[in-house]
């Protein structure tokens, strides 16, 4: 039994706001998406790289954390610490993703009906475990490592991330850090510029590609965020909370730039925005402060709801595929409503699984686990 004792350091108020602020757009772009003819016209183009901004956020945050406390800690310590806080939302959302499974049967996913019970609950116990689904096993047909729960395959890299810095790469001094941070980011460029696509979107499939891809966009933001919250000497900065999330907001409903004929052109500008922008975003939001307790209770509610919103939405968002892909045709003029109504279920949903599942839970494993 791990009975280490360690103190908990100040939060970044901002930072948690951000992190919120990053999951409501997720959700956006999620509704929009079924809307879109192409990935040329999704109303907010460029949703997907929130998923980049929260693994730096989640290495800054960890580097902040644990950089310095790791006489008092050992691996198994650390892990238990980051599964209380992951794995409930993971357990939850697999949870959810079941019971609505087989009422999304629709034109998109024609064969849910045919699928037995047993195999969806083999999947869902997969799915617990973040282990990702081969092909074979893809029960909805969006060829994903975790079918019932979409958003899972980010926090099995997460993991893959927190493992990799627990077992070693922690230890890395900060220059040896720096050329391991320039490396992933050499990588990450070359998969932005050369995908057939124009953009660093994947890591959802259990596929080579798909691996390439996640790995990709695993290390060189979350590293990244572990050198920031070494080196960085945060100053003050005025409305932090304000701009950060403007121009968050502002890189995440970018259109998409370079059109079929430029392709690399949308690739730059996300690597850009991963490699430069997002670390510029986290250290003013570092640097900044709350100064009105109205500001602080934004920051507190948006950074409490952040997690829960990130894994419970999807839940709904399949409910409101299946209902645009039953419409053919449907447009933005049409589908507001019913958008706006997932959205709102959406972060009701969030609230009510942080107050009635996951802070319980992760109180009643701290103190089994004390």
């Amino acid at each position: 039994m791990d009975n280490t004792k360690i103190s908990t350091k100040p939060h970044y108020q901002i930072l948690d706001g951000l992190r919120g602020v990053a999951a409501i757009i997720v959700v956006c772009f999620h509704l929009a998406e079924p809307l879109a003819g192409s990935r040329f016209d999704n109303l907010v183009n460029h949703g997907y790289l929130a998923v980049d901004f929260f693994f730096l956020l989640s290495g800054f945050v960890i580097g902040y954390a644990y950089d310095d406390r790791w006489h008092k800690l050992t691996f198994r310590g650390f892990m238990r610490r980051r599964i209380t806080r992951l794995q409930p939302l993971v357990i939850l959302g697999m949870t959810l993703g079941a019971i609505g499974f087989y009422f999304t049967d629709s034109a998109i996913w024609p064969l849910i009906h045919t699928v037995p019970v047993w195999k969806l609950l083999i999947v869902m116990l997969i799915g617990y475990t973040l282990i990702p689904l081969p092909l074979s096993m893809d029960i909805r047909g969006w060829e994903e490592m975790h079918p019932l729960n979409s958003v899972g395959w980010s926090l099995f890299f997460e993991y893959i991330a927190n493992i990799l810095y627990a077992l070693g790469l922690r230890k890395l001094s900060n220059k040896a850090l720096t050329i391991f941070v320039v490396l992933a980011g050499a990588l990450l460029v070359h998969l932005a510029v050369t995908s057939p696509n124009g953009d660093i979107a994947g890591g959802w499939t259990l596929n080579f590609e798909h691996m390439r891809i996640g790995i990709t966009r695993t290390l060189f933001p979350f590293f990244a965020g572990l050198l920031l919250s070494r080196v960085a000497k945060p100053r003050h900065i005025k409305n932090a909370f304000l701009w950060c999330s403007l121009l968050l907001a502002i890189i995440l409903f970018m259109p998409r730039l370079g059109g079929e004929e430029n392709l690399w052109l949308n690739g730059l500008f996300e690597a850009f925005c991963i490699i430069i922008l997002f670390p510029l975003i986290v250290y003013m939001g570092a640097s900044g402060a709350v100064h009105t307790k109205s500001e602080l209770n934004i920051c507190k509610f948006l950074g409490d709801l952040s997690y829960p919103l990130y894994m419970t939405h999807y839940v709904l968002v399949y409910f409101y595929v299946a209902w645009v892909s039953n419409n053919s045709g449907m447009t933005l003029a049409e589908a507001w409503p019913t958008a706006l109504m997932t959205f709102a279920g959406a972060i009701i949903l969030a609230y009510v699984s942080l107050k009635w599942f996951d802070e319980p839970v992760r109180a009643w494993l701290r103190k089994k686990w004390k």
